[in-house]
C-alpha cells in the first residue's frame, strides 16, 4: 500500500534525505520517496499511517494530510 502526504516545509534536499532517512527505519516501510518540488511524502509498506505522521514530526517536519 502506498500513502502520499503534503509536507510543505519540505522545501530542500536536505530535507528530502532526513525524512527518508526517518522513514527507512520504520518497520514495514519498504520505501520512501520525498518530491521536494511537489513537497510531498510517498510511503510504500505495511505501516499505519499515525507510524508515518509521526516519524515525519520526529524528523522536525510538519505534515498537513
Amino acid at each position: 500500500m502506498t500513502q502520499t502526504y503534503t509536507v510543505p516545509d519540505v522545501t530542500c534536499n536536505h530535507c528530502k534525505a532526513s525524512i527518508e532517512s526517518a522513514l527507512h527505519g520504520v518497520a514495514g516501510v519498504t520505501a520512501a520517496e520525498v518530491d521536494v518540488a511537489a513537497q510531498t511524502v510517498s510511503v510504500t509498506g505495511d505501516v499505519a499511517p499515525e507510524t508515518v505522521l509521526q516519524t515525519i514530526r520526529d524528523a522536525g517536519y510538519t505534515p498537513t494530510t
